[in-house]
């Protein structure tokens, strides 16, 4: 692999048993995990904000507040609009060698199905991500934080926190943050990702970013499904496990509550 430093892979993999023991929920703030010049580079050739679709006030199930941010998911189609840097980094995630990395560290078998979404948001001022658990057909996501100290400060925030309920609350309902225990956040400056397992308690959100206008907080995530019937008849319809169309322009957005 040219970006993803496979001793990385290597050093995580042998943390999969404390990692699966991870309370509330498994959860790893990750260094590394991308060769330094390579991650320097992918800043560099981030998609350009006019790509993405501004999602905003957005009503959401079960009475959560809404998650604001720009967002912009991979489809084939937006190759032809990505650098060759990002094109390389998105087929090095979707490789063997990625995938059995997730089942190692969830304690998965060799043959079980791995189903890879992947998407870039933009925080804007003040946007921030409720307390929410995702959907059950994911396994878990990675977050790549894409912010270096020369366009963010970490007083500006956004950290994904890891917040613990005390497995009291029903994925299906809106605490608040007042009703939740912080139990840890990542890291969001440099070279930095942050790795956790979907729970029935996998609580997590991210607070207003209060950076100055014209910066943007910015994450590339990769979300492991499952293979399950509603991501097979997903793709039946020309979709993939998240609800997007896989021939759809790159603005294209499934119905709020296919997520």
């Amino acid at each position: 692999m040219e970006i993803i430093d496979v001793s990385a892979l290597d050093r995580l993999s042998a943390q999969a048993q404390e990692f699966q023991h991870t309370r509330p929920y498994p959860w790893i703030r990750i260094t590394d995990f991308l060769y330094p010049e390579k991650f320097e580079q992918l800043c560099k050739d981030l998609p350009d904000p006019a790509l993405f679709g501004l999602q905003i006030d957005y009503k959401r199930a079960l009475g959560q507040a809404s998650h604001d941010r720009l967002a912009l998911q991979y489809r084939p189609a937006l190759e032809k609009v990505l650098t060759p840097s990002w094109r390389n980094f998105i087929h090095e995630l979707h490789s063997d060698a990625y995938k059995n990395f997730w089942r190692k560290m969830l304690g998965l078998t060799s043959r079980t199905p791995v189903i890879l979404t992947m998407h870039w948001r933009y925080a804007p001022s003040g946007a921030s991500i409720s307390p929410h658990t995702d959907a059950r057909r994911k396994i878990g996501s990675h977050i790549f934080y894409f912010n270096t100290p020369e366009d963010w400060e970490e007083a500006w925030g956004g950290q994904t926190l890891v917040l613990d309920d005390g497995d009291k609350w029903s994925r299906h309902s809106a605490p608040d943050y007042s009703d939740l225990r912080e139990a840890g956040a990542s890291e969001v400056l440099g070279n930095r990702s942050f790795l956790f397992a979907q729970t029935d308690h996998s609580w997590h959100a991210v607070k207003a970013v209060q950076c100055p206008p014209g910066h943007f907080r910015k994450v590339f995530i990769v979300v492991a499904n499952r293979l399950t019937p509603q991501v097979i008849w997903r793709r039946i319809r020309g979709k993939d496990a998240d609800g997007y169309r896989l021939s759809g322009g790159v603005q294209e957005k499934p119905s709020f509550n296919e997520r």
